[in-house]
This record gives C-alpha cells, sequence and structure tokens, in this order.
C-alpha cells in the first residue's frame, strides 16, 4: 500500500527539525504498535486551529489512549463542529489595529490568531443542553468531570442538529464514541467554565456537582498503575502548560509522595513546541530537565520538534496512520 506523505517526509525531512519530526514519528509507531498506550496533551488552540482533522482518526484507529487537554480545546472542538460557518478568518491579523480588535469584540468574535471565534453563535447551541445535564446531575445527587459532561452532551444527539462540519472531523466526537478517558485541569480557566461559576453564583447549579482537578490526578494516578504495566505509558506533548505539566506529574507523585518505587517512568516522550528554553519556562523546557523531576527515565526515547504545532502534529499522526 502506498504511503504517499509517510514516503514525503521520509524522503525530504533529513536534518535539524525536519528529521527529528521524522524521528519523533518513527518512535510513536514503533511505542504503540508494541502494545503500549498513548497520552496526547493539547495545549494551546489546537481545536480551533481544527487539529481534529488529523487527531480525531488517530482516535478511532486506537493510536491515542488518553487526552490531557485545556478546557479551552475541549469546548472549542464542539463549538467549531456546531458554529463552523460563523467562524471569520482574517489573514492579515498582524496589521489590525486596538480600533478594529474593539469592532471584532462588538460582534461578538474573539480573535485567536487569524481566526474568529463566534462565541455568542456557539455557545447559543450548547449553553442550554449544558445546564440541563448540570441541573439533571445535581437533582439526582450525581458528580462528574467536565469531559463526561460533554460526552453526555454529544451522545445525547442534541447537538445534531446544528452540526456544520462532517463529525468525523470532530476529535471530541471521536474521544465520546470510543469512550476514551480525558484529563482537563484547570478546567475552570475556559469559557464553559466561566459559564459554570456564572450560574453557580446564580444559585442555579452547585460548584461540587463539577468533579475537581484533584479528583483528576487522583482517578489518573489510578488509570496509570492499572495501564503502564512494566514498561510505562507515551506522553506526545502538544505545546506546554498545564494540559502537558498536571498529567506528567503522576509519576513523580507515585514514585515519591506514594513511595511506589516500582513505578514505571513515562515510556516515551515528545513534544512539540516553539517556546524558548529560557527562565524556568515549562513549555520551553527540554526533555532531560525532566529525567531531575522523576518523569522521564535516562534510557527514555526523548523528541522535540521546535515548531509549530499546526504543521507538525498532522503530519507525525499522518505518518503513524500509515498515510
Amino acid at each position: 500500500m502506498s504511503s504517499p506523505i509517510s514516503n514525503f517526509i521520509e524522503h525530504h525531512y533529513r536534518h535539524f527539525n525536519a528529521a527529528a519530526l521524522v524521528d519523533a514519528a518513527k518512535g510513536y509507531k514503533v511505542h504503540v504498535e508494541s502494545g503500549k498506550k498513548m497520552l496526547v496533551s493539547l495545549a494551546g488552540a489546537m481545536s480551533t486551529g481544527e487539529l481534529g482533522l488529523s487527531l480525531a482518526e488517530m482516535i478511532r484507529q486506537d493510536k491515542v489512549h488518553l487526552i490531557s487537554t485545556t478546557g479551552a480545546n475541549l469546548e472549542e472542538d464542539l463549538m467549531n463542529l456546531v458554529a463552523h460557518s460563523h467562524y471569520r478568518r482574517i489573514p492579515n491579523y498582524r496589521d489590525l489595529t486596538p480600533e478594529q480588535e474593539w469592532e471584532l469584540l462588538e460582534k461578538g468574535l474573539n480573535r485567536v490568531t487569524d481566526t474568529c471565534i463566534p462565541e455568542e453563535e456557539a455557545f447559543r447551541r450548547l449553553e442550554s443542553h449544558i445546564l440541563d445535564l448540570w441541573q439533571s446531575a445535581e437533582k439526582k445527587g450525581e458528580r462528574y468531570f467536565p469531559h463526561e459532561f460533554m460526552y453526555q452532551l454529544i451522545l445525547s444527539g442534541v447537538l445534531e442538529q446544528y452540526y456544520e462540519i462532517d463529525p468525523k472531523d470532530s476529535w471530541m466526537v471521536a474521544a465520546a464514541e470510543k469512550n476514551i478517558p480525558i484529563i482537563v485541569p484547570g478546567w475552570e480557566d475556559s469559557t464553559m467554565g466561566n459559564i459554570f461559576a456564572a450560574h453557580c453564583i446564580l444559585g442555579e447549579v452547585k460548584p461540587s456537582t463539577m468533579k475537581s482537578g484533584i479528583e483528576y490526578m487522583i482517578w489518573l494516578a489510578k488509570y496509570y498503575e492499572e495501564n503502564a504495566g512494566e514498561e510505562g505509558i507515551g506522553f506526545f506533548q502538544i505545546g506546554g502548560g498545564i494540559a502537558g505539566d498536571f498529567p506528567i506529574c503522576v509519576v513523580p507523585m507515585l514514585s515519591q509522595d506514594l513511595s511506589k518505587e516500582d513505578t514505571p517512568f513515562w515510556s516515551y516522550f515528545c513534544q512539540i513546541s516553539d517556546s524558548t528554553t529560557s527562565f524556568g519556562s515549562y513549555s520551553g523546557a527540554v526533555p532531560n530537565e525532566k529525567i531531575t523531576w522523576g518523569k522521564l527515565h535516562i534510557d527514555t526515547p526523548k523528541f522535540i520538534v521546535e515548531s509549530d504545532a499546526t504543521i507538525v502534529a498532522p503530519l507525525i499522526f499522518s505518518y503513524v496512520l500509515g498515510k
């Protein structure tokens, strides 16, 4: 079977960041084909960048087993799903004046680089339905994680009336259908988190209805122990920040804070980042720094591709999928 994308990058990507991309892709493929699990972390605005076009297929083909994501990426994939036609692309975003930025705000268009998110359109189609789920859970005395409420929303079918893209290109739809676990550290730092807080202030729902970040870490500790085996789980990190830092810490927590010294290190590590390595930046920290924190072993395959994740990630995913 011909693999034009894989063949192209193997032939042309021979040095520097290009070679690192190929090495990381080969390492990822070897890792999952040997039967080990892979975590993918999503920082930045990957959902607004429509990473679902490649990530959804990775999920469907069991190349991703666990996701750690910001609350923004969690909700923005659904926003793109139900309000895609209302998005606005601004190629000349570098030239905008403050007055032009203000005009976008007045039109309800929140800008992420060259793409404006139509929050009014998107959340008008999401908020009432998710509020029903929050309130229903509270009445039943039930509590769920943020992503579990999103899964309920997707699987209920209530959003299908609003779909504006092919659902096969939504990574959240793929994740819900496969019921793969998601970790959403710092979910409160998202528009949906702000909306939830607002409804709590209005007395329409209680904060305790939403499970917390600490509960996510407790869940992750159990998951890691049950799924890491003797060799560990892989870690594919897109960007930096809390989406990556939160889950990677579960290994030193288990080995150091819980004295479970036989806990295996993360068994593969790749980070795609264009952050500068300086002044304590986690996003720009090289993989070897993680050895000193008890996250990676000396022998863990380590890769860093210092480039734009919107370019790099789809190429690596295509390679892993054999395209």
